[in-house]
């Protein structure tokens, strides 16, 4: 097997303290297992950028003190509430917040995708979220008069990291019908892949698999972490555990009630 497959904590050594970090939404595959392994390794300072959104994940590591700053539209537990841990961190101001909206992620993650410094994006003049964002410039269009346009700085993160159904022996990571998976890698220096099993073939020999695969070569280390999108779902293979996020939502309420859940299903002290 290539050796671009690695064990868990292997394959994260590439993401160090201070690094930038693109994540996918909850319906895309959220790397969970591999969150959890980043908590218990200590890792700090991270500049998150949760595309568009983030629940769950972001909420963890944002209370277990793993983040500097965060760059999303929003976070929220859903059905389940607030994001406890990120309302807290907003409120005490101990994390840096870069409020943004969906298109403008999307956007900036674009720009670095195609080897650009910015991209202009509509829809953004009027809003007040102008006021926050000292680094998007409206100008004024070269191709008409009173015609004003956003540019958007391009994010480039250090990392992506992705949790996806199946990698094959190439690297291979097939994706689906989750296209910002592909955006996020095209943007990204490096990818990390969690995947839930080793498909046995090559996917790009496939023509039905094929459309929906990200080429090896843009995949640097992939980990097989079975389940590794719990408690959150899998799209097309297994539902969320509502019943272990309601849990969540109760503990991480308070920051006693996160430690303990911390200790109990990160870093899996049950005993104490």
């Amino acid at each position: 097997m290539s050796s671009i497959f690695q064990s868990l904590d292997d394959a994260l050594s590439a993401i160090i303290d201070g690094c930038m970090v693109v994540v996918p939404r909850e319906v895309s595959g959220v790397p969970m297992a591999a969150t959890r392994a980043l908590i218990k390794r200590g890792v700090k300072r991270l500049h998150l950028v949760a595309l568009p959104t983030s629940s769950l994940q972001a909420d963890l590591l944002i209370g277990a003190g793993c983040i500097e700053t965060l760059e999303t539209s929003a976070v929220s537990l859903g059905e389940f509430g607030p994001a406890p841990r990120f309302s807290a961190a907003i409120l005490s101001g101990t994390i840096k917040m870069k409020d943004a909206t969906c298109p403008a992620l999307h956007t900036a993650l674009q720009a670095a995708e195609k080897g650009v410094p910015f991209m202009p994006l509509r829809g953004l003049i009027g809003s007040d979220i102008l006021k926050h964002r000292s680094d998007w410039k409206v100008i004024d269009s070269p191709f008409g008069n009173d015609d004003p346009i956003v540019l958007l700085p391009a994010i480039k993160p250090d990392v992506a990291l992705i949790h996806a159904a199946m990698a094959d022996r190439f690297g291979n990571v097939w994706i689906g019908r989750q296209r910002e998976l592909a955006t996020m890698a095209h943007a990204s220096n490096k990818t990390i892949a969690t995947v839930e099993r080793i498909y046995d073939g090559n996917l790009l020999d496939d023509p039905v698999l094929a459309a929906g695969t990200l080429p090896g070569f843009y995949v640097d280390s992939v980990a097989v972490a079975e389940r590794g999108a719990w408690p959150l779902g899998l799209p097309d293979y297994y539902s969320a555990d509502a019943d272990h996020l309601a849990e969540y939502a109760k503990m991480a309420a308070t920051p006693e009630g996160f430690a303990q859940y911390l200790d109990k299903y990160v870093y899996d002290k049950r005993a104490a």
